[in-house]
This record gives C-alpha cells, structure tokens and sequence, in this order.
C-alpha cells in the first residue's frame, strides 16, 4: 500500500479546499523513465478508468493505472521544505538506484 505522509495529507487537502473540489482524488502516473528508474508524477483527477486501482491513506483517495500499482506497492509520498524550497517527494523503495546505467546522478 502506498502511504500519503500526515504532512502530504494535510498540504494536499489544503490544495483542494482552495480549489473548492474536496472530491477529487491524487492521480499517480509515469512521468518518465531515466536511468535510475521510473520517474513519477502526481495530478488531481475525477475521473476512474476500467483499469485503475484505487486506494486512501491519511484520508486523500489515490487512483493510478494497475500497472504501476504493481511496481509502486510500497512506496510512499512525502512533502518537504528545505532551504530548496518545498515540494511533493515521491519514494518508491522498490525503484532502481541511481548510477545503473553507470552515468550516476545529477
């Protein structure tokens, strides 16, 4: 099961009651595949497909296709605030490290 952090909960309900659509759900997709992984992104979504899979943690609904649920079953999102700035920290333990393709991080 994917954990939604009590600190991401309460940022992404803050988000929606801004937008006035406490409704809708966390949709997690690929948003790219580099060579230390997939790389995922996060949208807010209304709409259920035949081939998702739903979920909830910490009270925020997550939809996503049922071929990434089987390579991010474990993972987790997170939000964080450093002197960087602050953002939505997606984890997936079960990802690739960075350098497999030998180039490293940068």
């Amino acid at each position: 099961m994917i954990e939604v952090t009590e600190k991401a909960a309460s940022e992404l309900k803050t988000l929606l009651e801004q937008e006035e659509k406490p409704e809708l759900a966390l949709r997690i997709f690929v948003a790219g595949v580099a060579c230390s992984g997939v790389q995922y992104g996060l949208a807010f979504d209304d709409e259920v497909k035949e081939d998702d899979v739903t979920m909830e943690s910490n009270g925020i609904k997550l939809i996503m296709n049922k071929d990434i649920e089987t390579s991010f079953s474990e993972g987790s999102i997170d939000f964080v605030e450093d002197e960087n700035g602050k953002g939505f920290l997606i984890r997936n333990p079960t990802a690739g490290g960075c350098g497999t393709c030998g180039g490293g991080c940068h």
